[in-house]
């Protein structure tokens, strides 16, 4: 009929085809290049197995599309931080991300954000994911660090577990600063945190163009991030 609103299978073929696009696009290039970093404190046990298997299985799918490097980093215990290989292969990631376990400690965003303008330098970092539930260190600093991953056009996506209203402050600025966007999530927003984390994705690999069209094909959750990019 016409004048007919899609089905979901044909909405949901549109975002296949276009992932596949973007696919073959950023493959004739150098790949985009995404820092994956998770808060693996004592804090994050009780959602972690939750949090892994989502994270696992939406980079599983992102990864396929091609034309994109992730570097997990993750830190826990007493100043241990940990960086890996980048790797291109869902295989490895996955083999990575579940052999991670939570450790007691206090947060090293700082030590995220350093590592992460080491890696622009030496070669551009198109996006970071920060996934964390607590902000322990003083903000200021935080917030210069971002603002120098701004000017070499390296955005931070920060996803806040919970309710801490200081955390939620401070992954906000984080955001904001370095010219990305912040999305609160928990337990019950799994699916959102699942197409969040894959327009993340895709604008690594494809840019800021490709995420809007990602964007206007979803109709979803990525619209917080398109949202919050266009007030910059």
């Amino acid at each position: 009929m016409s004048g007919s609103k899609p089905t979901k299978r044909q909405s949901s073929s549109s975002v296949a085809e276009f992932l596949q696009h973007t696919a073959n696009v950023a493959a004739k290039s150098r790949p985009g290049r995404l820092i994956f970093a998770l808060d693996a404190t004592a804090s994050r046990e009780a959602t972690w197995d939750q949090a892994m298997h989502l994270q696992a299985e939406m980079f599983s799918e992102t990864v396929a599309m091609g034309g994109l490097a992730i570097q997990l980093c993750y830190y826990r215990g007493h100043l241990e931080f940990h960086a890996s290989n980048w790797v291109v292969e869902s295989l490895d990631l996955l083999r990575q991300m579940t052999g991670v376990h939570c450790r007691g400690g206090m947060t090293q965003i700082g030590r995220v954000l350093d590592h992460a303008l080491l890696e622009t330098q030496r070669q551009q970092v198109n996006a970071v994911v920060l996934v964390g539930d607590c902000v322990e260190e003083v903000i200021d600093p935080l917030c210069h660090k971002a603002g120098e991953l701004a000017l070499r056009g390296t955005p931070v996506f920060a996803f806040h577990e919970g309710r801490d209203p200081t955390a939620a402050r401070g992954f906000a600025q984080i955001a904001e600063l370095s010219g990305g966007a912040c999305c609160p999530f928990d337990t019950d927003s799994v699916a959102k945190l699942r197409e969040l984390l894959g327009a993340v994705a895709v604008f690594a690999a494809g840019g800021r163009d490709a995420l809007d069209r990602y964007a206007r094909l979803n109709q979803g959750a990525s619209r917080l991030l398109t949202d919050q990019l266009s007030r910059r």
